[in-house]
């Protein structure tokens, strides 16, 4: 007997509850596609809105200033009788006009204002106390001089009234930073503690001076003349050595009229570098001398700039050492700051005058390399003189100014 298959049947409720089924699981899962889309979309709309913190690679960073340096402004009767107009003022700048096109150029320009600039109401003086124009300040400020030393052996020439005169008149031109003479211990203090700063480069500046010619300060005024002592120096430099980059002390030193650097000087310069002092710059001899890197090259020394202008005339004290360099400070990606006194500068100048009737007329500041043989017979002998007195101690000082 044959068998027959037998067909099974499935009834209409079975099939609709089925496809009941296979749509609640098509909803579910199209629900989930849906919310997930629902999830992106809105999470993409919300990133949008927020902004994104940019990723920030530190670099390194450099900052330089450019600084030149000259010696004495030491006004004696012919420089200022030569400066005087027919309407009874002086004018200075002619004599500095030369140079001028050279020191305009640096970031920072220093001189020493040997002479004190007590005005006219104290009437005008030579050696051996000397009170000088104030129109002597305004050229060099003209010439773009920004850094003064007033701390001199001549600053109490004309007593406490020529210091304060002189005070009063560099405190009219805030642009220029001044130090070594102050009208009160409050001032000098503060002065001392001075942050400036240049190309976001901070430095102090303070000048000293050993000698003072047998006219020290009033009893209780040594603020007038910023004598230096080793205790003094100490607690100046303490005050500012960790708010600045640079440490410049200006120093009133040595012997004169010798090419040579004494036990004193060097003494007291490597006391200063001990100090932390980066760069020193040295006056009073009245004729130039060597320089060098101290201390493993953390300080930079100038024993003596010589004279800028003077009328001493002699060939030794018309000739002046002009001196750049580069404060550089760096900046590594941790910002750990280093800084170096770099690339020294040098250049000869020379007062060049004309006599007539016996007296010197016509001061002009003029470098070695654009004088002439009328000007200073055989200057090019005297040139290679002069260059081996400030090599001595730093044969590698590269000649020739970057603003020349």
């Amino acid at each position: 007997m044959s068998k027959k298959k037998k067909k099974i049947k499935i009834n209409g409720k079975v099939k609709i509850a089925a496809l009941f089924s296979s749509v609640i699981v098509l909803g579910v899962l199209v629900g989930l596609g849906l919310s997930n889309f629902y999830i992106d979309k809105h999470s993409l709309e919300k990133n949008k809105d927020e902004e994104v913190e940019p990723v920030v690679v530190k670099e390194p960073k450099d900052y330089e200033a450019k600084l030149i340096m000259v010696g004495d402004a030491l006004i004696h009767w012919g420089v200022y009788n030569d400066a005087k107009q027919a309407d009874g003022s002086y004018d200075f700048k002619p004599m500095l006009a030369d140079f001028k096109n050279i020191s305009t150029k640096y970031d920072l320009a220093y001189y020493n204002q040997e002479t004190v600039l007590g005005g006219a109401t104290l009437g005008y003086s030579s050696y051996p106390r000397f009170n000088s124009p104030q129109e002597v300040g305004d050229a060099f400020i003209d010439a773009g001089f920004n850094m003064v030393s007033l701390a001199t052996n001549h600053t109490m020439d004309k007593g406490e009234q020529g210091v304060l005169n002189s005070v009063e008149y560099w405190k009219s031109h805030p642009e220029v930073a001044a130090s070594g003479q102050w009208s009160s211990e409050e001032e000098r203090t503060a002065s001392v503690a001075t942050v400036y700063e240049k190309n976001n480069i901070k430095y102090a500046f303070i000048s000293y001076t050993i000698w003072n010619n047998g006219l020290p300060t009033p009893y209780g005024k040594s603020y007038l003349n910023n004598e230096y002592s080793d205790e003094k120096a100490a607690a100046d430099i303490a005050s500012v050595r960790d708010k600045v980059d640079f440490v410049i002390v200006a120093m009133h030193w040595g012997t004169e009229y010798s090419f040579k650097v004494d036990y004193k000087q060097k003494e007291i310069a490597d006391y200063l570098s001990s100090l932390g002092v980066d760069l020193i710059i040295g006056a009073h001899p009245h004729v130039i001398q060597t320089v060098e890197y101290i201390n493993d090259n953390k300080t930079f020394v100038i024993y003596s700039l010589g004279n800028f202008i003077s009328d001493q005339d002699d060939i030794d004290n018309f000739t002046g050492l002009a001196m750049e360099v580069t404060l550089k400070k760096h900046v590594d990606v941790d910002d750990n700051v280093t800084n170096a006194v770099i690339d020294p500068k040098a250049q000869l100048v020379y007062t060049t005058t004309v006599k007539r009737g016996g007296v010197n007329h016509d001061f002009r500041i003029i470098p070695y390399p654009k004088l002439n043989n009328s000007q200073l017979n055989n200057y090019m002998g005297y040139y290679e003189k002069y260059k081996s007195i400030v090599n001595e101690r730093y044969p590698e000082l590269v000649w020739g100014l970057s603003g020349e």
